[in-house]
């Protein structure tokens, strides 16, 4: 290998690595942001159900996932395909004989901390009355097999990336976004809202307990999202990671405006909450297309992105769907709209464009909300997965985990 190619290789690889960290402390971001839109009761459950998810994502990840997902040029244009069990080191592994931009351990790596966020998207959804168990056992069926057959689909050279013109999705807002959402709202669904929730009077509020903790949560996952989106473009190419720094930033800045006037006009105040899910909003919405946007584009995703977080949560709360942290809005809404705006706007604009999404769109929701009721409605049936009325109300930090996060502070919840 000539000297200059393998100073470019090393470069590359180095961003790529760099993008790895970036994406890992998204999950620190889901944690706090999650811990503090809700109860102080529940912070312990919240943390931990967050700090063994990237757990569960790099095991099953290396054990079948990254398989499932890459199985190889023989699966091209299938909807299933498998490399075998565990991690493999092809030839030229450790050089651009493997790829020109990463070797493979640093492939495995950066796909790996993609993989638990589906798992995480759901945790905040069904916080603070699903049982720990089922929850893990959840987590590790959707993120070992769910996850990694749609990414097949796209990423992996499947179905999707071989319709006469391909669907795409650039970093995941279906791949990993909705793919989190749908398993998001069915948990949901099936768990039922917390207790007082929806009142004969009426949609009651149950506020988050650590407001400042929510917010460090969403400027993690913000500054996590530039290895999230940047990394995405598989290589340090000087003008397109820039470019996708630039989008991926204008629309988190547009979606929070987007959320600012809408939640405004629609509850005359100035709510903290929506701002911070607008921002996700917009963050989940460009991730499809932040390497084919420009400047107007990516500001009327993130705009149009944070509007509609408003929308989803009331929709959600008026139809009984109790999701303590808006979760399903942010990413499934998100990154419907996401997927769809990439037919829409920028590059690829165009009606064979939509079509093709649209195809990802509904064939994602088919297979994520049919496994994801199949895995959570079973272990209903069998095992349980909401706690009882006693454990709910006390908080589930003292009944699942006999600790509490603050005992030198009593709380009235």
């Amino acid at each position: 290998m000539q000297e200059p190619v393998q100073d470019l290789f090393t470069v590359n690889n180095l961003w790529m690595m760099i993008a790895t960290i970036l994406v890992f402390i998204m999950h620190l971001g889901f944690a706090t942001l999650e811990a503090g839109l809700t109860r102080s009761k529940n912070t312990v459950n919240i943390l931990f159900k967050n700090t063994i998810i990237p757990a569960i994502g790099i095991l099953t990840y290396a054990l079948v996932g990254f398989n499932l997902m890459y199985p190889g040029a023989d699966f091209a244009g299938s909807f299933f395909g498998f490399g075998g069990l565990g991690l493999s080191l092809p030839e030229g592994w450790d050089s651009s004989n493997y790829n020109a931009g990463y070797t493979y351990f640093t492939d495995f790596i950066f796909q790996a901390m993609f993989a638990a966020t589906a798992a995480t998207i759901v945790s905040g959804a069904v916080a603070e009355r699903v049982k720990l168990g089922p929850f893990i056992t959840f987590s590790i069926l959707y993120v070992a097999f769910i996850y990694p057959i749609v990414g097949m689909w796209k990423w992996g050279g499947g179905f999707l990336n071989t319709l006469e013109t391909p669907f795409y999705d650039f970093a995941g807002s279906t791949i990993v976004h909705s793919v989190g959402g749908w398993g998001a709202l069915v948990g949901a669904y099936l768990l039922g809202p917390r207790i007082g929730k929806y009142t004969a009077q009426g949609m009651k509020a149950i506020p988050g307990h650590n407001i400042p903790m929510a917010t460090i949560g969403v400027f993690l996952l913000w500054f996590g999202w530039f290895g999230f989106n940047g990394g995405s473009v598989l290589s340090a190419s000087p003008g397109l990671v820039s470019k996708v720094f630039v989008t991926t930033s204008l629309a988190a800045a547009a979606g929070a405006f987007g959320a600012l006037i809408v939640s405004y006009v629609k509850f005359k105040t100035y709510d903290i909450t929506m701002v911070l899910n607008g921002i996700l909003a917009g963050l989940v919405g460009i991730t499809a297309g932040a390497d084919q946007m420009g400047v107007l584009d990516s500001v009327i995703i993130g705009f149009v992105g944070g509007g509609l977080v408003v929308f989803g949560v009331v929709l959600f709360d008026k139809i009984k769907i109790d999701d303590p942290v808006g979760a399903i809005s942010v990413h499934l809404v998100g990154g419907i709209w996401g997927t769809l705006a990439v037919g829409l706007f920028g590059d690829l604009a165009g009606m064979s464009q939509v079509i093709s999404q649209l195809i990802g769109i509904g064939s994602t929701a088919v297979f994520c909300f049919g496994t994801a009721w199949l895995i959570f409605f079973t272990l209903k049936k069998t095992i349980g997965i909401r706690v009882d009325e006693k454990e709910e109300v006390e908080g589930l930090d003292i009944n699942e985990h006999s600790m509490r996060a603050y005992p030198d502070f009593m709380t009235k919840d």
